[in-house]
């Protein structure tokens, strides 16, 4: 019998069926107490489920409830009050004349980069408030942003958000959520398990897939998505415009090394115009001194960092593994609870951030010293050299050896506006990342006009701690962009692998950095 027209818990007239999902059917209602149209979610109980699933089921849609409860912010669906009807417990939320990011890119295609960023804003807003509230979202997508017909943009679909302190509600090995949003990390066994970066991670993706018309890691089928997801690189951004830094700081591989939720609101906040700041907390800090010149731009000395290991195999045992997960991701899936369990996948020897970085799914050792064989093989297009300081990397063919301003050397591509570093450098401290913080403001940002950080975390080299920092900078002409790999080989000696090009073609060059740093040999071991 149809719920049109039912009265819910003496008080909620059902009159119009406005969305429908797997677990839910959602209704617009009036509210007789108040004279109000409110939007009532119904709980559906499928008939499989044992009793422990149901009262599952029951728990996280109270939870549903109780966490949007406790976010206070424009951008989130407002929740009323939690009934129970018929025993099933159900959700008196807000009603807003809308339709999702999903119904409109399935009727557009696509949206314009400021209109997508537009929405970007609101929603990286909305998953702040949340984040700060303790509230993890954990199922952000197209179909779970609402577009209201006042302008309104809010972040609804809270049934599988975890709050800090309490259990998941899943069983070991179960993950929640839809598949082709899943940030990297919930797909892997190492590593972090979710936090606020992988809701910024799904922000990224339904991003990209605003502006790109497609998501970043689709595939044929639920498996090789989800290993895309946790290995693959992304097919370039064609259509993102202004957004592109936002998208690609977005969908880092390692949590660490995104961009954090008051970075996107900031950049956003510059592709849309003046609005609401990001408010109090923002930045984690990067930095030191760079010269102020047309490239190639290097940072001074960073810190001292403990040695990295022995670098991960590739090759043909890198073919046979990819079959393996492929084959593991297959029987995971097969046996998948509400979004399934997937084989988790490992780490890399250098991951930090950026659409050209590879993910090797193999485990690193420290316990011998680097083989040839180890390595990576010199790309084609690419040629080896060796500085006098015992490192040797690949860089591309037609780039020429200049000695620059301080008697450092670098390899300049053609064109005189990208440079590559190798060098060996005296660190100040233990820790990059903590001088990149200290020396931001007085050193970085003062002699760097227009300096703007892009992300900053502590990465690996080979299987040991490294440092990892990106940034852009005005040069005399035009915008920069640098990114830098800090890292110590076996004995001890410190290295520093920097590239700078125009931000503008960042996409062109940073393999060239990437195929520096996994290509690199040295002579004393790393």
């Amino acid at each position: 019998m149809s719920d049109l027209g039912r009265l819910v818990a003496g008080r909620y007239l059902l009159v119009e069926r406005v969305g429908s999902g797997g677990m839910g059917t959602v209704w617009r209602a009036q509210d007789k107490l108040l004279g109000r149209h409110v939007a009532v979610k119904k709980l559906h109980i499928p008939p499989h489920l044992h009793d422990d699933e149901v009262r599952t089921l029951h728990e996280r849609t109270r939870r549903e409830a109780r966490s949007a409860a406790r976010i206070t912010h424009p951008n989130v669906i407002v929740v009323h009050d939690v009934v129970d009807d018929e025993g099933l417990p159900c959700i008196v939320m807000e009603y807003i004349p809308s339709v999702t990011l999903s119904d409109v890119l399935k009727r557009r295609g696509t949206l314009p980069p400021d209109e997508a960023a537009r929405i970007g804003r609101a929603m990286a807003a909305a998953l702040r408030a949340a984040h700060n509230a303790g509230v993890l979202h954990r199922d952000v997508k197209p179909a779970n942003v609402l577009l209201a017909d006042d302008g309104r943009i809010v972040l609804t679909d809270f049934g599988i958000a975890m709050e800090s302190g309490t259990s998941s509600l899943t069983k070991s090995g179960e993950l929640i959520g839809s598949i082709r949003y899943l940030a990297p990390e919930r797909l892997r066994s190492a590593g972090p398990g979710p936090g606020p970066a992988s809701d910024l991670w799904s922000l990224g993706a339904t991003l990209y897939t605003a502006v790109e018309g497609r998501h970043p890691f689709q595939r044929a089928t639920p498996i090789e998505t989800a290993y895309a997801i946790a290995t693959d690189s992304y097919e370039p951004l064609r259509s993102a415009g202004d957004l592109t830094p936002v998208i690609e700081g977005l969908l880092v591989k390692e949590p660490e090394a995104r961009m954090d939720v008051h970075e996107v609101e900031r950049h956003l906040g510059e592709v849309t115009g003046p609005g609401p700041g990001p408010g109090p907390g923002t930045g984690t800090g990067t930095g030191t001194r760079t010269a102020s010149i047309d490239p190639p731009t290097r940072p001074d000395p960073l810190g001292d960092i403990e040695p990295p290991g022995r670098p991960e195999r590739e090759g043909g045992g890198n073919r046979r593994r990819r079959t393996v997960l492929r084959a593991a991701l297959a029987m995971a899936l097969a046996a998948c609870v509400a979004g399934g369990a997937l084989w988790w996948l490992k780490g890399s020897a250098y991951m930090p951030g950026g659409r050209a970085s590879r993910t090797v799914a193999s485990t690193p050792s420290a316990s011998t010293s680097p083989t040839p064989s180890t390595v990576p093989a010199v790309p084609a297009g690419y040629h080896l050299v060796k500085a006098d300081t015992g490192i040797s990397v690949p860089v591309r063919d037609g780039w020429t050896r200049k000695t620059l301003p301080g008697g450092e050397v670098g390899y300049i591509d053609p064109s005189g506006l990208v440079g590559l570093r190798v060098n060996v450098v005296q660190f100040a401290g233990t820790d990059p990342v903590q001088h990149w913080r200290d020396t931001e403001e007085d050193q970085t940002r003062r002699d760097n006009r227009g300096y703007e950080r892009v992300r900053m975390a502590t990465t690996t080299f080979r299987g040991r701690p490294a440092g990892y920092w990106e940034f852009t900078f005005d040069g005399r002409a035009r915008k920069y962009r640098a990114a830098e790999l800090a890292f110590a080989s076996a004995d001890g000696t410190q290295y520093v692998i920097y590239l700078s090009a125009p931000d503008a073609q960042w996409h062109d060059y940073r393999p060239v950095f990437d195929t520096a740093a996994n290509g690199a040999r040295l002579s004393n071991g790393a």
